[in-house]
Parts: structure tokens; sequence; C-alpha cells
């Protein structure tokens, strides 16, 4: 299956399938990747969903076809990174939430200031920080070079099983009740509350 036909099958199939897959930024500094260990599914008819109520400038890449990033800002200070799913039109998307580093960590610690690889990427504005991912790459293909998901197999030493577990997305007032987080279980490069709904091995 190629990533853009994966990109397209339903929001939640791909939250839960990019887990274990590869975010791979290339940049004139180097190249970054991470094993990408935790997601979230925000869908049409989804009240935390950016989409929910109508398109504007700022979530008009979710509107369009699957496999593209929609980058937007929080709280007037970090950037987030999503990859567009669902059909075009609908407007649905699946937030990466956190990254376990596995190629240029060099690059990643002088990029967030710090050596600690557990706080290199672990929540959606740290990871954005330490891939260099900015506002500019709104609407860029998330299926080829320079910026893509990649399959597990492309980095096999860091290709693990993995049990998945589900819960309830964080850091959002509506909809939070949802089962819509997916995260890696005892990875310690998942941010925090490790809330758990249920476990199924992939």
């Amino acid at each position: 299956m190629s990533t853009l036909h994966f990109l397209s099958l339903p929001t939640t199939e791909v939250a839960t399938g990019l887990l274990g897959m590869f975010l791979v930024h290339e940049t004139a500094d180097g190249v970054t990747a991470g094993r990408i260990v935790e997601t979230e599914a925000y869908l049409w008819g989804d009240p935390a969903c950016h989409a929910y109520r109508r398109k504007t400038a700022r979530n008009a890449t979710m509107f369009g076809p699957p496999g593209f990033a929609y980058v937007y800002q929080i709280y007037g200070l970090h950037y987030c990174v999503n990859v567009v799913t669902g059909p075009e039109g609908v407007g649905e998307a699946v937030l990466i939430r956190a990254l376990e580093p596995v190629e240029g960590i060099p690059l990643m610690q002088a990029r967030r200031g710090t050596t600690k690889l557990g706080d290199l990427c672990k929540g959606p504005g740290r990871l954005v920080q330490a891939m260099g991912i900015n506002k500019a790459m709104n609407g860029m293909s998330i299926t080829e070079p320079p910026f893509q998901v990649v399959p597990a197999t492309a980095y096999p030493a860091a290709n693990t099983s993995f049990r998945m577990v589900t819960t309830t997305r964080i850091g959002i007032t509506q909809g939070a009740d949802l089962p819509y987080r997916f995260y890696v279980e005892g990875s310690p490069f998942v941010s925090f509350p490790l809330r758990k709904v249920t476990g199924e091995k992939k």
C-alpha cells in the first residue's frame, strides 16, 4: 500500500496506523527523523476539530486532499503538525503528538536547546521545533521528500513490536470524552497524562 493510499483511509485507521511509522524532514542543516509514538484523530462533526464549524483561511488545508501537512500555531507560541486525512472537502486530520528520535539527534538537541533525549519530541510543540517544521510547511506534501511519513521498514533498527493504547485526547475542552488518542504503551517519549482505555498488540 502506498503512503498516499494509506493516508486516504478513515481517519482513525490512519491515526492508529501511523504509530510505529517515521516522520522524516530533510533540511540544509541535516536530516531529522522520529518514530511516531503518539497521535490524535480529529474528525468531521467532532467539536474539537478545527474544521468543525466551517472552512476558514486558517484551516483550509484540512479541506484539501489527504496526504498534506496542516501546520498551525497554538497559544501564539508553538506550532503543531497534522496529517490531512479524509475525503477532499470534509476537513479531517491526525495530530502527531510525540516522536521517538532516531536520526539527526544532535541537530534536534541544538534546535531544542537541550541534550535530554526524552524531552526532544515529547509533545506536539517540542517535536515541531526539534524537526525544524515551520508555518511555511502548511499545505506541503507529507508523502515525499523533503518532508514525509515513511513506513516502519525504513528504520529497521528502531522498528519494534508494541501494544497500542487507546484513550481520550488531552489539552482540549470540547470532545474530551472521545477515545481518539493513541500511543505506544510504555514509550518514554509519549506526552502525559497516560490515561489508559484499551491496549492492542501492533
